[in-house]
């Protein structure tokens, strides 16, 4: 019987401090390749992050020398099996992938990535998934999906032409290339680029940052980019109004307007 790695029993680590919930992917001997459980547990997170006003941001980042190193194709299989034997690897998409991916999008409270290594397939997508992506210097994102015959998922065929556009998004998936963080960082799919010892810290203060400010305005902003993909400018200028309405009855614009009248810092409650 296989003996089980004592460091990847709990596949993803979490702990909350001043309103930050860190998630770390914690499956280190495989470049925290996603299994089942990983993503049941980032899943499980999600949720907790969604109903517990005392998370206001997430940050998320993996152990050892890699992000993500995509599905774990060395597993029981990245797809759940038919009757015929066969994998159904849409059926996983459904059940557990992809829930990911919408909760992550639809999570009223900002994510920030700290891309510490190899972001490799939907290693990668999960990355580009969240609001704020910083890299290491050393880390790299990679399409590899065509390598195996298969298409760019957890959202990777929207988020590619929509941070780095359309020739560069075909490009990327049907070459299966392999980008450096600079080159990453060049293209538009991070945010930003900083030396492997300082990515933890880096990352840690904006997602601290985001934790003291105004969420209701961050739910809104996540909200209105997303919808700006497809909505038309009157229909966006309307999200904005009846955004704009609902925020300025707000808590938290009273104490902005009031703050920056008694040139003093504002102190948000997220109401």
């Amino acid at each position: 019987m296989p003996v089980s790695d004592p460091m990847e029993e709990t596949p993803v680590l979490a702990a909350l401090e001043g309103g930050v919930l860190t998630l770390t992917l914690n499956r280190p001997t495989r470049l925290n390749a996603m299994s089942h459980p990983l993503i049941e547990a980032m899943n499980a997170q999600l949720k907790r992050a969604r109903e517990d006003d005392a998370v206001r941001t997430i940050l998320l980042t993996g152990t050892g020398r890699g992000f993500c190193a995509g599905a774990d194709l060395a597993g029981p299989g990245p797809g759940d099996p038919t009757r015929s034997g066969e994998r159904d690897v849409g059926a996983v998409m459904d059940r557990i992938f992809n829930p990911m991916i919408r909760a992550m999008r639809e999570l009223p409270k900002p994510i920030v990535a700290a891309v510490n290594g190899v972001a490799a397939g939907g290693g990668a997508n999960l990355a580009l998934a969240c609001d704020i992506v910083l890299a290491a210097r050393s880390a790299r994102f990679d399409q590899a999906f065509v390598r195996i015959s298969l298409i760019p998922d957890l959202g990777g065929t929207w988020f590619l032409p929509h941070t780095v556009g359309d020739a560069r998004a075909r490009a990327l998936a049907m070459l299966g290339s392999s980008v450096p963080a600079e080159e990453a960082e060049r293209m538009g799919m991070v945010w930003q680029v900083v030396d492997d010892a300082a990515l933890m810290d880096e990352a840690t203060k904006i997602a601290r940052k985001l934790a003291t400010g105004p969420t209701l305005s961050y739910a809104a902003i996540k909200k209105a980019i997303d919808l700006a993909a497809t909505n038309t400018l009157d229909q966006q200028l309307d999200f904005e109004r009846d955004n704009q309405r609902e925020l300025g009855r707000s808590a938290d614009f009273k104490e902005g307007v009031a703050a920056f009248l008694a040139k003093r810092p504002a102190q948000f409650t997220g109401r």
